[in-house]
């Protein structure tokens, strides 16, 4: 068995994975919030110590940025790790079997490749679009790292360069400042969207929450306003995977994350924009889908990292 790690803002995550990539046992628990670095670490090892016996090798996902392949992490969501040695500190608990950490959004990227919809593609980019917008990238079927392992980030491919808004890495225009969740739930408030609002119909109807899921919901029961949030989002997402397909000729992108059952609201546009500026043959080829694994995904992906270390 493996141990698979996934380290999350909200939500730390192990299990106990097969060889065939299958989930034996899985623990969760909340990521203590406001907490210390020795905090969290205490957390996660409550989580992963009734999985720990036995195990093979460690594969680690956690929110980036970090050292690679150190695994010295410094996780935005997470600020209590700065600096924090999380490779060095599994490694002192599972002496004598491999470790490895990598970036969620890559472990994401991965696990599609591994186990998921992009099975059998030789040359894919898997998407997370969720708080931020991340990637990981598949050429000649095997994982490309990078000089600092984080090749496919694609969130901060600039999709409009001259009226985009402030991004959290310190440009304007990035992919993520547009499409991620709080980014678009930021802007359709500002232009009036209620969440939930009562002339929204069906299932919906009574859902108040602030969330991009809610606002997708909306888009899908008619709110104007919900629909061009998810319009403009889509529309950056079909730029930026045009530019990707051209640069890397790509076969496949898989989408992942809380966006990623939005639908037509978001994949409409999302299409249009790519078929409008991915225009060379090679580049009209490419398919776009949601990604198929769901909330197990990171897990997967961070034991493909040991189970299949000669690709990825």
């Amino acid at each position: 068995m493996i141990l698979a790690v996934d380290v999350g803002g909200t939500k730390l995550a192990a299990a106990r994975v097969s060889p065939e990539g299958a989930i034996v046992e899985t623990r969760r628990a909340a990521t203590p919030q406001d907490a210390d670095a020795e905090t969290l670490w205490r957390a996660l090892r409550e989580v992963i110590g009734p999985l720990s016996d036995g195990v093979a090798g460690v594969g680690v996902g956690c929110g980036g940025p970090m050292e690679w392949p150190s695994g010295v992490v410094s996780p935005l969501n997470i600020p209590g790790w700065r600096g924090f040695p999380l490779r060095a500190r599994l490694s002192g608990l599972f002496p004598g079997v491999p470790v490895r950490v990598h970036n969620d959004a890559i472990c994401l990227a991965v696990a599609e490749h591994w186990r998921g919809a992009g099975r059998g593609v030789a040359d894919m980019l898997g998407m997370v679009v969720s708080t931020g917008v991340g990637g990981g990238l598949v050429l000649g079927g095997r994982l490309v790292d990078g000089g600092t392992g984080n090749a496919g980030h694609i969130g901060h491919v600039v999709v409009d360069p001259d009226g985009g808004p402030p991004c959290g890495c310190g440009g304007h225009g990035c992919l993520e400042a547009v499409a991620r969740g709080p980014a678009l739930t930021a802007w359709a408030l500002g232009r009036g969207w209620t969440p939930g609002d009562p002339a929204a119909q069906g299932d919906y109807q009574e859902e108040r929450a602030v969330t991009a899921r809610t606002l997708a919901a909306d888009a899908r029961a008619g709110d104007e306003v919900a629909v061009a949030a998810m319009s403009r989002a889509g529309r950056a997402l079909g730029i930026a995977i045009a530019s990707a397909t051209h640069l890397c000729d790509l076969d496949l992108v898989t989408i992942g994350g809380g966006l990623s059952q939005a639908g037509e609201p978001l994949f409409g546009p999302l299409e249009e924009a790519l078929r409008e500026h991915a225009r060379m043959a090679f580049a009209r080829r490419l398919r776009v889908v949601p990604a198929s694994l769901g909330q197990d995904a990171g897990l997967i992906g961070a034991a493909a990292l040991i189970l299949a270390s000669d690709t990825y």
